[in-house]
């Protein structure tokens, strides 16, 4: 993820890696969905991955307007960064890389594509979107409806807070949703053990 032609200026993913290479090499997702794409830093890691082994489809899904942690001012060029970055992946992968940009909030993206696809036919669904715990609850949930069984959910920033929310709201951090998600569904998942809980890793075990 060093190459020269990529254009990141941030990097709140290789630290992650590790896990999730271990993860790939043994689920070997074909087909992703993943919400909150910024410059692209984790579709492109999931394109060199993925793709070395076989042709992938990629479902990346961000509004690229900003939020109450990103700056809206600068979404623009995150947004440019993003598009040159997976091509760059695209084109030096081994495999077909099909990178699906849905510019949408991830509600309604999540929603469209769940009627298209008219259920579950995914093998990966990463989100990583808004950090508000009932965003966050909404994409687990209608993301679960799209993962087959077996397949994995991976939720980004478990334990993040706003440093400048002095109170910590807790409708705030993502961790409120996804407790809410983990005790819901709690007899269709499985969550990774032995993985570091900044981010959590979770498996669909039935329908």
């Amino acid at each position: 993820m060093e190459d020269a032609e990529y254009q990141f200026t941030v990097d709140w993913f290789s630290h992650h890696t590790p896990v999730w290479n271990q993860l790939l090499d043994q689920h070997k997702p074909a087909r992703i969905v993943e919400v909150g794409a910024y410059e692209g830093r984790s579709t492109c890691y999931m394109i060199e991955r993925c793709a070395a082994d076989h042709p992938i489809d990629v479902w990346s899904i961000d509004t690229w307007e900003g939020g109450v942690d990103n700056d809206s001012s600068v979404m623009s060029d995150v947004e440019k960064r993003f598009d040159h970055n997976v091509a760059v992946a695209q084109s030096n992968a081994v495999h077909s890389a099909n990178v699906r940009k849905i510019k949408q909030s991830s509600n309604l993206a999540l929603a469209t594509l769940l009627a298209a696809e008219m259920g579950p036919t995914m093998d990966l669904v990463y989100i990583d979107g808004s950090h508000q715990a009932p965003d966050v609850l909404s994409d687990a949930v209608i993301g679960f409806s799209l993962l087959k069984v077996g397949g994995l959910m991976i939720f980004d920033d478990y334990l993040w807070y706003m440093e400048v929310d002095t109170q910590k709201n807790v409708l705030n951090m993502p961790k409120a949703g996804i407790d809410a998600f983990i005790n819901t569904f709690m007899r269709k998942i499985n969550i990774v053990p032995y993985a570091p809980i900044y981010q959590l890793y979770t498996q669909k075990i039935a329908p």
